[in-house]
Parts: structure tokens; C-alpha cells; sequence
């Protein structure tokens, strides 16, 4: 099976092609005489020699129907629409009237799935697998867009007598990013995720955070999404954090770490030890059963499955948990973030007028993906490995495994 039809897409263009090669025999053979029908209408006729005739009758305007009269019949155009005729009379197929009724994939689950999980540590500033320099530096320079995901590190000192310590009104944490997203945590807990849209990859985190008296860990873990992937001057498009990064409320005023010493970490040690791999995952202690972590940041989650019977699509529904990556033996099928909803407004369609990709959205509100293809050439017939990577914390207990039909 190569697909499921998607309908009504599939038979509308399915008519188009049979109605464009009815008109073959005129149209490869000259070129069309084009004649006005109204003020946004017009005629394209292509007819040879030998009485071979085609016609396609068009309606410019995006918000009126209009009724032309061709040859010896009217025609009735919907708005923005081609009524294509083979034989110069009889309108077969107008781009316009959709006929075939439209098809709503069904996912039937057919396994759900028993967990275990390895938690991610919180990197800290001057490790041994760490670099350190004075100032922030552009995300992909360090990691060479070889992991979504690089460490900003540093130590925040409080003196035992700032005023905020007894007040308890804690200090304002900014940090300005080019993108895509930052999850920010403070001496290992986390504080706080922001991310910036798809027309603005640039973001800003701000939080009141609680600080200790003595060394407090920032850790910063910047994320790219796959934005952008290609665009004019493309080399010099920034991600991460390029500054400032400040602390207001203490008793200085306003402190500027921008230029404080920061170590950087390329990528998790989950990634450094493949734990996506079946031997990779293999060199780690997991946790298992009642102790298996649920809702927690940086989690790695593992499972094996056999191979459903029959030859359906396959698919998992990731609905349940917030943003990482998924592997299956090994092999990447994409990032999932379904935490990130689709935005705009889900009214009334029309396509009529020029096509931009704000018309006729729909499951405004909801994931703007829920199900994540598996392919079946990649499963074994039993003992399929497959790991996910948790950066927000999710319920793994209800992904479930689901064949797609059409109904």
C-alpha cells in the first residue's frame, strides 16, 4: 500500500487530469486565442485545422459568480474558478465545484505500551565536558547544527545580605534569544520555558526566580527547531542566546551577566550516549514500573513493540506529551511538540481570490500535530525499540500506537 486517499482532494484532482487530457489533441497542438466575456471574465480557446477544440472559460473575480455566454450556451462561473470544456461545448469539470465527498482518517489504537525511563541531568557550568569563555556566543557556531540542543552556563552570587533574601521578592531573570526556544532552569530545577513564533524567532524569558544566599546554577538549555532552513544570506540568520541577559531587583539595581564567564555544553548526554540506538540504550540504568518518571523535563522514555499484522499505516499518537524527539530502531521520525497549538481563525473556507496559507485553516486550538508516522519498513516483526526524548515532561502511559483507515 503506497497511501491513503485523501478525499476530497484526491477525485477532484483526479477530474481535473481526465478533463485536462480530453483536451490533449487540441492543446499540445496550438496555442490559444484568447477573447474577453465581462469585465473579469475571459475564453481560452485552443482549435486546430482538423476541428479539435478546446475551451477554458475563467472567472477572475474572487467574490461573484457571473453567467457568460460562449459559443451558443450561457455558462454559469463560480467565483475564481475555470470551467474547462474538451469539446468547445460541454463544461465537464469547473476547478471550483468540488462533487467527491471529503474522507476523515480513522485511527484505531492497537497497543499501547509499557515504559521505562532515564533522566536527563542539568548540565553545570565548569565541567570537564565543557567549554568555557567570557560572553555568549551564537548557538549553531558551537554546535554546528549537530544536536537542537546547547547548554549556556553560569554562576550567580548572592551575598547573604541582599535585601531581596529577606523580603522574599525575588529578582527579575531576563534573557533575550534569537530563538527558538530556551528552558531555563536554577540550581537544577526548572524555571520556566519560552519559545518565539514562526514569523519572529527571536524570544525573551522573563521570570522572578528564587535565588539562595552563595552560588546559585543557571542553566540554560537553548533549543533550535528547525527554523530557518533555507532564505537569502542564510549564514547569517542568528539562534540562541545572544544577550542581554540580566538579573533586576538586587541590591545593585540591575546586574548584567551578559559578560560573565558562561560554559557551554554541546547536546544531552543522552545524545552523546545514543540512547536512541538499541545499543545505546542498553548502557544506562532505567527506571522501571511505579518509579518511572511522568510530567518531568529531560526525560528519556523507552518501550519495544512488535510489528501490528496487516498492511495500514501506521501512526503514534503523541497527544499526551509536550516536546522532544522520537526514534524507532534508531531512526529519527521527527520532532513533536504538540504543546504548540495551532493559531488563526477557523471560519467560513473559501479559496476564492490569491492563495495565501492563512485561508481555511481548521483545528484552530489543537496540536499542530498530533500523529507521527511509523514507518512499517522500519519495524521488525517483534522487539521494535522505541525512545523518546521528553525536554517539558508528558504522560507517556497514553501514547498508543494506531493503524489509519479512511472512512
Amino acid at each position: 500500500m503506497v497511501g491513503l486517499l485523501r478525499e476530497p482532494k484526491w477525485s477532484h484532482l483526479r477530474d481535473l487530469h481526465k478533463a485536462i487530457k480530453l483536451c490533449e489533441p487540441a492543446l499540445v497542438s496550438v496555442d490559444p486565442t484568447v477573447s474577453s466575456l465581462g469585465s473579469n471574465q475571459e475564453a481560452h480557446v485552443f482549435k486546430t485545422r482538423t476541428g479539435a477544440c478546446a475551451a477554458f472559460l475563467a472567472n477572475y473575480d474572487a467574490s461573484s459568480s457571473a453567467t457568460v455566454a460562449f459559443g451558443n450556451n450561457q455558462y454559469d462561473l463560480p467565483p475564481w474558478s475555470v470551467s474547462i470544456l474538451p469539446d468547445c461545448k460541454s463544461a465537464i469539470f469547473n476547478t471550483a465545484i468540488v462533487k467527491a465527498p471529503s474522507s476523515q482518517p480513522k485511527m484505531t489504537p492497537v497497543s499501547s505500551f509499557s515504559w521505562l525511563s532515564y533522566n536527563e541531568e542539568t548540565a553545570s557550568a565548569y565541567t570537564d565536558d565543557t567549554t568555557t569563555m567570557a560572553g555568549l556566543v551564537e548557538q549553531i557556531s558551537v554546535t554546528r547544527d549537530a544536536t537542537d540542543y546547547l547548554w549556556y552556563m553560569t554562576d550567580i552570587m548572592i551575598d547573604p545580605n541582599e535585601g531581596f533574601l529577606k523580603s522574599e521578592q525575588w529578582p527579575l531573570l531576563t534573557i533575550f534569544s534569537a530563538g527558538h526556544v530556551l528552558h531555563v532552569f536554577i540550581n537544577g530545577q526548572l524555571s520556566g520555558t519560552e519559545y518565539g513564533g514562526s514569523e519572529n524567532y527571536k524570544l525573551t524569558f522573563s521570570k522572578y526566580v528564587p535565588l539562595r544566599a552563595g552560588i546559585n546554577k543557571l542553566s540554560i538549555l537553548s533549543v533550535a527547531v528547525g527554523l530557518p532552513n533555507g532564505g537569502q544570506h542564510y549564514e547569517t540568520w542568528n539562534t540562541g542566546i545572544l544577550g542581554p541577559v540580566t538579573l533586576k531587583g538586587v541590591d545593585e539595581g540591575t546586574k548584567d551577566m551578559s559578560g560573565y564567564k558562561w560554559s557551554y555544553k554541546v547536546g544531552l548526554k543522552g545524545e552523546a550516549l545514543n540512547l536512541h540506538t538499541v545499543s545505546g540504550s542498553s548502557s544506562v540504568e532505567w527506571v522501571t514500573g511505579s518509579l518511572v518518571s511522568q510530567k518531568q523535563p529531560l526525560t528519556w522514555y523507552k518501550t519495544t513493540f512488535d510489528a501490528p499484522g496487516g498492511d495500514e499505516p501506521l501512526a503514534l499518537d503523541m497527544s499526551s506529551m509536550s516536546k522532544g524527539q522520537v526514534w524507532i530502531n534508531g531512526q529519527s521520525i521527527g520532532r513533536h511538540w504538540p504543546t504548540y497549538t495551532a493559531r488563526g481563525s477557523c471560519g467560513k473556507c473559501s479559496y476564492a481570490g490569491t492563495f495565501n496559507e492563512k485561508k481555511c485553516h481548521s483545528s484552530c486550538g489543537e496540536p499542530s500535530q498530533r500523529w507521527y508516522h511509523v514507518p512499517r519498513a522500519w519495524l521488525e516483526p517483534s522487539g521494535n525499540l522505541l525512545v523518546i526524548f521528553e525536554e517539558l515532561g508528558g504522560n507517556p502511559e497514553s501514547i498508543s500506537l494506531v493503524k489509519r483507515s479512511t472512512s
